[in-house]
């Protein structure tokens, strides 16, 4: 197989890199080289690599931003993926596409199957299901959530320095998702383009928690593995106690079976975010 990696210097383009199975040939151009919002750009990096497959990694993600700066991110988000999905269709090549659990509004209260209506409440998850539409019929699209790793912005780096910069932390205790280690995302797209998947599915890490859970967690093992000196307090708070320019789904647990049935069960939050503290700790 070969992957021509779009947004290669990502938390989950780097991941893809350094999952890709045995006799993968793997093109990661630089952004410079490789800018998705131009036509020309795409259409010379899909040439130059002959890609059996274009992972899309690159994304605008920045989601309270994004609600003051809905034409970038409709720019990356939506329109590039029409063009890469537009050169992928031209080149023979197959198009995988990353989405987002943003896309619902989190009022079900029950995992999200991937035909389940759509109802995103704010600019990144509207932009984000543009972008499914965008890639078309032929393509596959992923949707994960809280995604992280090991290097990048993200909300594990985050905690982890403000665990080490205050003696109390406040978290929302409110909103309900699967945190996602881009590792094992990046595995589960690698077998998902072997296997000539297509269509929409879903993919986190298995099990559910809440950002304050998942803060706690981070706490116990980080502190566990010596990235930080000892725990601190964390404070459960309600959504309405921390308000945010974005307005994010209460609820966003995905329904991984159709995905799952092709890759196998994904390893729970807590057993792949020890692994990744513990590659933040080996250095």
């Amino acid at each position: 197989m070969r992957a021509l990696i779009a947004g290669s210097g990502g938390q989950l383009g780097r991941a893809l890199q350094a999952s890709a199975p045995a006799g993968a040939i793997v093109v990661a151009p630089a952004e410079a080289d490789f800018d998705v919002t131009s036509p020309d750009s795409v259409a010379a990096a899909i040439a130059a690599a002959a890609p059996d497959v274009v992972f899309n990694a690159a994304a605008y993600t920045a989601v309270d931003k994004a609600e003051g700066d809905a034409e970038t991110a409709h720019h990356i988000n939506a329109d590039a993926v029409g063009i890469l999905a537009a050169a992928c269709a031209a080149a023979g090549a197959r198009l995988v596409h990353v989405s987002t659990d943003f896309v619902f509004d989190g009022s079900a209260g029950r995992p999200y199957a991937p035909d389940a209506a759509t109802a995103p409440l704010g600019v990144y998850g509207a932009t984000k299901l543009a972008g499914e539409i965008a890639a078309g019929p032929d393509a596959l699209i992923v949707r994960t959530a809280w995604v992280y790793a090991a290097k990048g912005g993200n909300f594990v780096a985050t905690m982890l320095r403000l665990m080490r910069e205050r003696p109390e932390l406040r978290v929302v205790a409110d909103q309900i998702g699967t945190p996602t280690h881009a590792a094992g995302l990046a595995r589960a797209l690698w077998t998902l383009a072997a296997a000539g998947t297509t269509g929409i599915h879903h993919w986190t890490d298995a099990g559910a928690c809440s950002w304050y859970d998942f803060a706690v967690a981070i706490g116990e093992e980080a502190a566990a593995v010596g990235l930080i000196p000892a725990t601190v307090p964390i404070v459960p708070i309600r959504t309405e106690d921390y308000p945010t320019p974005a307005r994010r789904p209460a609820y966003s647990v995905l329904d991984k079976t159709s995905c799952w049935a092709i890759t196998g069960p994904a390893r729970h939050w807590r057993a792949e975010l020890r692994d990744c503290l513990k590659e933040m700790a080996d250095g």
